[in-house]
């Protein structure tokens, strides 16, 4: 079995977290944009949830946690894009009692309700399918929209006219009403759809989810017509007015409204109730006609659901209690090495595919060469101490704490010639040596800047989404563009035309590039020469310095001159400008290191400089909120608050504006002291810093 990140090292954390990165990028655009998910949502669920363990943790991973952030994926080339006036979030996610009983011990205490107060939750199943917003003005059907990436959706309204579910006029509505809800196939339907799709030589759905995504989205509403997609409402967005005061009274007025919603929703008094009814749609889940991986619970009086607010892609106020995943039996027929940007050998088992939860897995991490062994970081056995050889008959693990693993091995079925595997001591692409360090799990490739694999992969971060995210210039291309000779860093992307007279006429000529795909790839290019301080800084790839550390160091910066003085300053490790950097809310020493050592380096610093030769970098600024009082100020909490929670304080102090940070320096501008406060208020003190109890902060934001 997986080691338990209890025993991990920092090292092994890093590694194992790194990993998860990668694997949930690319689920999110498999899932979302191109609705053909190479993993199941239980895996997915099981990778997730083990990544913000890590994160959790290891405290010092949290600035790198990219993946925390994500909501879907952006909208795919061909469909209008629209922009939700109202961010269409995930959701988190539990998976067993204590995760339930726990999201009702943080939602008490965020509120600062006592354990006997009442507090009423709904919980209705959680359908499987594709989000949808629908648009209503003065009772007319005006849009309809998928969720997209959280903030632009793509717009899919003459498709969603096709549905029968989804009415086109209401009745007594609101002038202004946006529904929410899930497009999906019934599993009947889907199994004739695929049936038809036989008989006409047309490409089967893995399961119903992906054949309600694919129909939803087609650029032919004609083809949406022919597939039947049906809807449940079970949520909105904008409303003009109120539609009840709690979460089970806007459903019904939903309901009354003419939209379908779910019969098995019900009103639960706390979690044992939520329990119960989750068993109860669990053991329904056989006979449904439709697909659900799970159990939504939410706080049904909309007042508390506004005071608990949302994180950066969750609400507080909700939780998905996910079903448990499956077992599978399958061979495994090798075992192959990839090596990552940062020189990491990662051991990944190339399985015969297998359907495990709807969708055909070919393919398992391995972690390491202790794992393959049969032991964790510490020695202690894992799966019996019972080896990985290939050629072997295993069982490919999921569950909700861990991503998919090869959990136990049938040594009855093993070949009497086999043999263990021999973890290789030199990188399988640029031959350097691989080095072990004592304590560390991991093998790393030495060959740095003249590893193929580590120069492609971080060719690969630079192009990637949240880094520069260049139209046309993806994972194939840089490839190919590499093994030409034509991309070896990211300068030479921004001078890909000039350095090539007919460079046009090269690239037009290849195979799959036309003159006007050429052009627009040049001019794609041209586009993000301007581009801002943080996603600059994410896309060098800089080891432990992830997309929301980038944003937090640029928005402290603001502007990159400053920033490179203050990092080539700050070289040895001492002094202000040392200081400073560790200074800022969530940059720890490790991280600290790592950036200033990248910029440090000779030849890094030289690429990095190439590439910013051909760039505008904008400044960063912190956000601004009308009329706050603590717009861009620096605040610090201290002491224990009486008439708010400290979640609910810093949570309302980043809305106005203000930056919240964990530490007081001369750079702080108030500091909030609540009852017993200590070493932090003596520090403002000492500082000059202005200190305000309470009741004074209250009395600042009030009305606000």
């Amino acid at each position: 079995m997986e080691n338990k990140i209890g025993e991990l090292t920092a090292e092994e954390a890093r590694e194992d977290f790194l990993e998860l990165q990668i694997l949930l990028y690319a689920a999110d655009r498999e899932y979302n944009r191109l609705d053909s998910p190479t993993i199941a949502d239980a895996e997915y669920d099981a990778a997730k949830r083990r990544y913000r363990a890590l994160v959790k943790a290891f405290p010092e991973l949290e600035k790198n946690a990219t993946q925390l952030e994500t909501v879907g994926a952006p909208v795919a080339s061909g469909f209008v894009k629209t922009t939700h006036s109202i961010r269409m979030l995930s959701l988190g996610n539990a998976f067993d009692d204590a995760d339930v009983e726990d999201f009702d011990s943080r939602i008490r205490k965020f509120l600062g309700l006592e354990d006997s107060a009442e507090l009423i939750y709904t919980a209705e199943p959680k359908i499987d399918g594709l989000s949808l917003s629908l648009r209503y003005e003065a009772g007319v059907l005006v849009e309809a929209a998928t969720r997209g990436d959280g903030a632009v959706g793509e717009n899919v309204t003459n498709n969603a006219f096709q549905i029968s579910d989804i009415p086109r006029n209401l009745i007594n509505a609101p002038d202004i009403l946006e529904i929410r809800g899930e497009v999906y196939m019934s599993r009947s339907d889907f199994e004739a759809l695929n049936q038809r799709q036989q008989k006409i030589g047309e490409k089967v759905f893995s399961n119903p989810r992906n054949a309600a995504a694919g129909s939803l989205r087609q650029l032919d509403a004609e083809i949406t017509r022919a597939r039947p997609l049906k809807f449940f409402a079970y949520a909105w967005g904008v409303v003009s007015n109120p539609l009840a005061a709690t979460q089970s009274g806007a459903i019904e007025r939903i309901s009354e409204l003419g939209f379908p919603t779910n019969p098995l929703t019900r009103v639960c008094d706390g979690p044992q109730q939520m329990l119960e009814h989750y068993r109860r749609i669990e053991a329904k889940r056989a006979i449904l006609d439709y697909d659900i991986d799970g159990v939504v619970y939410k706080v049904n009086d909309l007042s508390l659901q506004a005071r608990l607010g949302f994180r950066s892609t969750t609400p507080r106020w909700a939780i998905a209690h996910k079903f448990p995943a499956e077992l599978a039996w399958t061979w495994l027929e090798k075992i192959e090495i990839q090596v990552g940007r940062t020189g990491a050998l990662s051991p990944v088992a190339r399985l015969k595919p297998v359907t495990v939860g709807g969708v055909v897995v070919s393919n398992a991490t391995l972690h390491n060469e202790d794992y393959i062994k049969g032991f964790d970081s510490k020695g202690a056995k894992i799966r019996e101490g019972k080896d990985l050889r290939e050629g072997d008959w295993v069982q490919v693990y999921r569950a909700g704490d861990v991503i998919p693993k090869v959990a136990d091995v049938d040594l009855s079925k093993r070949a009497p010639n086999s043999m263990p595997y021999v973890f290789p001591d030199k990188c399988p692409i640029c031959k350097s040596v691989a080095l072990r360090d004592a304590g560390d799990a991991v093998h790393r490739c030495t060959g740095g800047i003249i590893c193929a694999a580590q120069a492609v992969e971080k060719l690969k971060h630079f192009v990637s989404r949240k880094a520069f995210d260049i139209d046309g210039l993806g994972v194939k291309q840089i490839e190919q563009f590499y093994l030409d000779g034509w991309v070896r860093e990211p300068a030479d992307i921004f001078t890909l035309e000039a350095r090539f007279s007919t460079g046009l006429q090269q690239l037009k000529n290849r195979e799959g590039w036309g003159e006007k795909s050429a052009e627009r790839l040049f001019q794609a290019i041209e586009d993000k020469r301007k581009i801002p301080f943080g996603r600059l800084l994410f896309s060098l790839g800089i080891r432990h310095v992830g997309e929301a550390a980038s944003k937090t160091i640029a928005t402290h910066f603001e502007n990159w001159q400053t920033f490179e003085a203050v990092i080539g300053r700050a070289s040895k490790f001492e002094g202000a400008d040392w200081d400073d950097l560790l200074g800022i809310d969530g940059v720890g020493e490790t991280m600290a290191r790592s950036l200033v050592t990248a910029f440090s380096q000779v030849a890094e610093r030289e690429s990095i400089d190439r590439l910013v030769a051909h760039l505008v970098v904008e400044n960063a600024h912190r956000p601004a909120v009308a009329d706050s009082p603590i717009a861009g100020k620096i605040v610090v909490f201290t002491g224990t608050l009486e008439k708010t929670t400290r979640a609910e304080a810093k949570a309302k102090a980043e809305a106005l504006g203000a930056k919240v940070s964990g530490s007081v320096s001369k750079k702080t501008d108030m500091v909030i002291a609540g009852l017993a406060a200590g070493s932090k208020a003596k520090k403002a003190a000492e500082l000059g810093v202005e200190i305000l109890d309470e009741d004074a902060w209250l009395a600042l934001i009030d009305g606000l």
